[in-house]
């Protein structure tokens, strides 16, 4: 059995708690958490060090503005970790501090799980080997994002928030007719936010803070309504997601080529958990083989996901 610890009890903490102890190869020794949680294996973030010797893999489920960046460092000094950081343009940065901090402790962090970063990472770097010649465009959405809306919940002055990512349909039919376009992320969205202002605080520059807030929504078409609690709770509470990827490419002959990925997720914590669990599995599995060091989707083979053995494999899915 491998045996999961869960840091952080949001939405993806839940999905996680929820999965784990519906996989047959895995145990729940505990759930940690800054708050008081009066619950059967909850215990405070400060107890954690006294679990040491339990814990095979620590899923940290923080948000990646406030938590991941912190817990991720301290925290891989006494546990292998794996996390679903998701600030596209700080990865690499990310991934450096890890290592250095994993490798002195002869620990394995697995970074930057999820759908993306993380599936669909793999599939745009499937698209540029295989299609070397051409272009891969990536579109998130219709959906909410967990990280934005947190981003957003963060201010103060917001008790409340929900950010869907909407593609502009302009732009994936350019896309998808093969249209030679100048694609960037910022000009192919629209960012939607949906936020409760706090009494006393002024709206207008609650709105202005949102749309500058780095690398979430200050490159942005970005669009900022407030509204009350109940209208928030009513029709803005659900966790739905998607996007997808497109490779478009040209063989030497001229002949085209496209590839497409994409996912239609009724809950988003749900499908990340899911792949946070998958990726615990194969840290557990590398770090008995003594691999050590951050490490993210990319440098780990499929075989190290599944809960079958590699002649199961061979037998059924090749």
């Amino acid at each position: 059995m491998i045996n999961i610890g869960i840091v952080g009890y949001g939405n993806l903490g839940k999905s996680c708690e929820a999965l784990v102890n519906d996989t047959s190869d895995m145990k729940l020794v505990g759930i940690f958490s800054r708050r008081d949680i009066k619950k059967d294996k909850f215990y405070k973030l400060d107890r954690i060090l006294d679990f040491k010797d339990e814990i095979d893999v620590l899923i940290l489920c923080g948000s990646s503005d406030k938590d991941i960046t912190v817990q991720g460092p301290n925290l891989i000094e006494n546990f292998n970790t794996v996390d679903s950081f998701d600030t596209h343009k700080k990865v690499y940065e990310y991934h450096h501090l890890m290592d250095k901090k994993a490798r002195e402790a002869g620990r394995l962090a697995l970074i930057s799980t999820g759908w993306d970063p993380g599936l669909f990472s793999i599939i745009r770097t499937y698209g540029e080997a295989i299609l070397e010649k051409g272009q891969t465009y990536t579109f998130w959405g219709k959906g909410i994002s967990q990280g934005h809306s947190a981003a957003v919940r963060n201010i103060d002055g917001i008790s409340d928030a929900s950010q869907y990512t909407v593609p502009k349909d302009a732009v994936v039919e350019k896309v998808r007719n093969n249209e030679d376009i100048a694609f960037s992320p910022e000009m192919a969205h629209i960012r939607q936010v949906y936020a409760v202002k706090e009494e006393g605080y002024d709206q207008e520059n609650l709105e202005k803070r949102i749309k500058t807030i780095p690398n979430y929504f200050d490159k942005y078409e970005t669009h900022v309504n407030f509204i009350s609690k109940e209208e928030l709770e009513k029709n803005h509470k659900g966790m739905p997601h998607g996007g997808r990827v497109i490779r478009n490419g040209k063989s030497p002959s001229g002949n085209h080529s496209t590839m497409e990925f994409s996912l239609d997720l009724e809950n988003n914590p749900d499908f990340t958990a899911a792949i946070d669990v998958a990726y615990a599995r194969a840290v557990y599995k590398m770090n008995k083989e003594k691999i050590s060091g951050a490490l993210t989707v990319l440098d780990v083979p499929p075989k190290y996901l599944i809960n079958k053995d590699y002649e199961a494999l061979l037998k059924e899915n090749i």
